[in-house]
């Protein structure tokens, strides 16, 4: 007898989903406004690599690698954080409040120095480490269809599992709901950056922070 899967709370749900539109704000300036490279979407990266191949392709097989080391480095460190203290009702609230803060520095470092005095490969690697953080962390949080990062399998999961198809059309609202929110996400980072690209990297900051200030507040409650 197998017993009923655990269930999610409202505020996880949505430090969930702020996250998911931190990832299309921050993909949004780093593609747009930081030299046609994803920090957050790893899958985009290994495309490009292939892509880079073509001198006319205009992107970058180093700045490419640059994220992925940085975003596997910071994967490893959220998952070592993660083993270690997945017991502790401070996690992930911790390794959230660590990645806005340093979301929160590259934006006022931008804002100061400039992106061409930090220089582009510095800030890619910085972004793309914080996220690797993040999604090793809503990784181990393991909530269906809020990966924060990704969501190929979270539009396979909406079609495949639908009543059209015969399906149980399971949790067709949540899927809907991360779909939607990285895609405002997105809009909303390709308008900020024709502004300022210290401003959108402030904009997932503030994403990230009211993550973990969601899931804290949760912890406390439960």
């Amino acid at each position: 007898m197998t017993g009923a899967a655990p269930t999610t709370s409202r505020r996880t749900i949505a430090a969930l989903l702020s996250l998911t539109a931190g990832t299309g704000v921050i993909d949004a300036v780093s593609y747009l406004g930081l030299g046609h490279v994803f920090v957050a979407n790893m899958t985009g990266n290994i495309v490009f690599l292939g892509f880079a191949a073509n001198p006319s392709s205009g992107l970058s097989a180093w700045m490419a690698l640059i994220a992925l080391g940085a975003f596997m480095f910071g994967a490893l460190v959220g998952g070592a954080v993660g083993h270690r203290m997945a017991a502790s009702p401070t996690w992930p609230m911790s390794v959230l409040l660590a990645q806005g803060a340093l979301l929160g520095v590259v934006a006022a470092a931008a804002a100061a120095f400039g992106v061409s005095t930090l220089g582009r490969p510095v800030v890619v690697a910085t972004l793309a480490f914080a996220f690797g953080l993040q999604n090793s962390t809503a990784r181990r949080m393991a909530v269906a269809d809020l990966t924060t990062t990704v969501l190929t399998l979270t539009v396979t999961g909406l079609a495949a599992d639908s009543r059209v198809a015969g399906g149980p059309g399971a949790k067709p609202v949540r899927r809907f709901a991360s779909i939607t929110t990285m895609l405002a996400g997105a809009v909303a980072g390709a308008l900020l950056v024709q502004v300022s690209v210290p401003l959108t990297i402030a904009v997932a900051a503030v994403c990230v922070l009211t993550a973990a200030a969601l899931l804290g507040l949760d912890r406390r409650v439960s």
